[in-house]
């Protein structure tokens, strides 16, 4: 067994505002503080910074402050055992920058749960592309570790040249997530939960929402768009809460995750997937990137192959309960042998471990 405490130096992007770094960091600390762990949060970006990029603002002034507390955090990483860094420690800079200024005395984690390395390679500006293309590589190339969510930023991390990457996916904790029926005396209702930033993807479907709501008197909710995003659509916006997303999600009777195939959409882990069959509701998705990994079609959703036969696949579940209830029930199956926090965080403490030259 581990004898002495593992002093760990969370270099989060956000605080637990920010979905993915509540996802992949902030609900793991109460297992691993549980089992011999020390964990120091030093997020990059503060809950300022969440709430005015969700209002479409930016301030450069709290940017700059986040920026120095960053530096200092990285000035005093000689304290700690292991560094568990997401996805890079300061966007938009040069490697050698944060690389030259980043103490490596102790071992780096890395985390990627999307293709960030896409908004630079791919960006429209030739000069950031030639600048920051290749940052991300020389990040998964110093690390010790590399943590991706799926198969798409584990390829990428190899072909940087990463030492080690490890598969590890996006989970919700399971016990927080119950299956509740809703009413069958209401009406159908189709939900989607995300961000501002992520709200656009509905636009494609928005024909097919458009013909369940006039043919199949369906009720359709996004939750966590802004109000105006969605003018075109009959939907019921409703703002997104922590504390009451799971509730928003067991009203729903079909999830759904519209995905256009392109390159930073490839590389997302299908959080709202997983969040949807945790509570028993089957989906509808994309079949890009890990989507149609999560989702075995016909077994715990369907995929429809283009935004014209959405409208088939949600006609299909609108018009058969039972089959609402069996692709549910399999996908809730699913989630607690595969995607859950009781069967991945083991899995993390011995990653974490082994990184730090720790065994148990």
């Amino acid at each position: 067994m581990q004898t002495e405490k593992l002093n760990i130096l969370l270099l989060s992007r956000y605080s637990r505002l920010g979905a993915s770094s509540r996802v992949r960091f902030y609900q793991y600390l109460p297992y691993l503080n549980s089992h011999g762990f020390e964990i120091k949060t030093a997020s990059l970006f503060n809950d300022d910074y969440i709430r005015d990029l969700y209002c479409g603002k930016r301030s450069i002034a709290n940017i700059l402050q986040c920026y120095i507390a960053r530096t200092g955090a990285m000035l005093g990483t000689k304290r700690f055992d292991l560094i568990w860094l997401e996805k890079e420690m300061l966007p938009w800079l040069p490697a050698w920058f944060e690389l030259g200024l980043f103490r490596h005395d102790a071992p780096v984690v890395v985390d990627y749960d999307d293709a960030v390395f896409h908004r630079y390679d791919q960006h429209k500006s030739p000069v950031v592309r030639r600048l920051l293309g290749e940052k991300l590589d020389a990040v998964m190339r110093k690390a010790d570790l590399v943590i991706v969510g799926n198969d798409y930023l584990g390829d990428r991390a190899r072909k940087a040249g990463a030492r080690r990457v490890e598969l590890l996916p996006s989970v919700v904790d399971a016990s927080k997530y119950s299956v509740k029926s809703p009413s069958p005396e209401n009406p159908v209702t189709i939900g989607w939960i995300g961000s501002p930033s992520t709200a656009k993807f509905l636009r494609p479907v928005a024909s097919a929402l458009e013909e369940m709501a006039v043919s199949r008197g369906a009720r359709i909710v996004a939750v966590g768009a802004n109000p105006g995003q969605l003018d075109s659509l009959p939907a019921e916006i409703r703002p997104w809460h922590e504390e009451s997303e799971v509730a928003e999600i067991q009203a729903f009777d079909i999830g759904i995750m519209p995905l256009p195939d392109e390159p930073f959409e490839r590389g997302k882990c299908g959080y709202k997937l997983i969040q949807y069959m945790a509570c028993g509701k089957p989906v509808v998705a994309s079949p890009v990137g890990v989507n149609s990994v999560i989702v075995r079609d016909g077994v715990e959703g369907l995929l429809p192959f283009s935004f014209s036969q959405w409208g088939e696949a949600l006609g299909r579940l609108c018009d058969n309960p039972s089959l609402r209830e069996r692709l549910g029930a399999a996908g809730r199956k699913r989630i607690e042998e595969n995607y859950s926090l009781q069967s991945s965080a083991p899995r993390l403490e011995e990653l974490l471990c082994s990184a730090a030259g720790r065994f148990r």
